[in-house]
């Protein structure tokens, strides 16, 4: 199924990220998501060698949970692949009946665990969103056309909302969507005043944004997101609320508290809700529960 249908029907679409193994062996991931995830959301997003570390890739993934009958949503990257590959991966995805993407520049390899290899970014995110539609058009991006019938896919990208540069997001969310760009995911949001304001402003696109959330799992956590991580801020009172009690934080209830808030402030202003539990997969049914999704 693909998430624009969904947009397209009216529904608030709930997605959830997870990350294959650093290994082949899958069991322990497709059980978590069958206990966790199936039934609660609307589609498994699965990353592509998040932040340049080497895993098991996102496509076969991607059809081990299809059998499972769960919708997925293929992440793709520019960090390892050229063109040809990119393109070849885009086919290989429609020939095994995965539906949506979300079309992404990725991480440098400098920041993971292979800092050693070298990087490729043939293309950026929009160049790639371009890639697709030609692709969707019948050729491939040098201009050959394909044999049969095209694919067609749901095309995603992401924005970060809360970005000290607005305008500069802006723009490059108006790239995309005239790339072909027809749902966005945002970077995790901790100010809801900021996201709603920038949601006043994005608006005008006429397209479908989900509303980011990464669980706060301590205070440690947020702080070092603060000092790493672009787009990113969490207030000093919701380190102060993680550092209140320890065992609560702990056992995940204060981050998923948290995340419930910002769900409910935001919600009115969004299409959906993309959560990156980061290993905390086991949480999202509560949070959806406490979020009254």
């Amino acid at each position: 199924m693909k998430l624009t249908r969904l947009f397209e029907r009216g529904e608030f679409v709930i997605t959830a990220e997870v990350g294959p193994p650093k290994g082949f062996h899958i069991n322990h991931l497709v059980d978590e998501i069958n206990t966790y995830l199936k039934g609660r959301v609307s589609a498994v997003n699965v990353t592509d060698n998040q932040s340049s570390v080497m895993r098991l890739g996102s496509l076969a993934t991607c059809k081990v949970l299809q059998d499972q009958g769960l919708t997925t949503i293929f992440q793709l990257t520019c960090r390892d692949r050229n063109r040809i590959a990119l393109q070849s991966d885009v086919l290989s995805a429609a020939l095994l009946g995965i539906e949506n993407l979300l079309l992404l520049t990725g991480d440098h390899t400098t920041l993971g665990d292979n800092p050693q290899a070298k990087p490729v970014f043939d293309l950026d995110s929009v160049s790639l969103l371009h890639m697709v539609r030609k692709l969707e058009q019948g050729e491939d991006l040098a201009g050959n056309p394909l044999e049969g019938e095209p694919p067609s896919f749901a095309k995603g990208a992401v924005v970060s909302p809360c970005s000290d540069s607005v305008d500069a997001q802006l723009i490059k969310m108006e790239q995309k969507v005239k790339a072909g760009a027809e749902y966005f995911q945002t970077q995790a949001v901790y100010e809801p005043e900021k996201f709603i304001k920038f949601m006043e402003k994005a608006k005008q696109f006429g397209v479908p944004v989900m509303l980011g959330i990464v669980i706060p799992k301590s205070a440690g956590m947020a702080k070092f997101m603060n000092e790493n991580v672009a787009g990113i801020t969490v207030p000093a009172h919701m380190i102060e609320e993680l550092k209140k009690n320890k065992e609560k934080t702990k056992a995940g209830i204060t981050g998923v508290e948290i995340s419930a808030r910002i769900i409910k402030e935001c919600k009115d202003y969004c299409q959906g809700v993309h959560i990156m539990a980061l290993g905390w997969e086991s949480k999202i049914p509560d949070l959806l529960d406490l979020a009254c999704l």
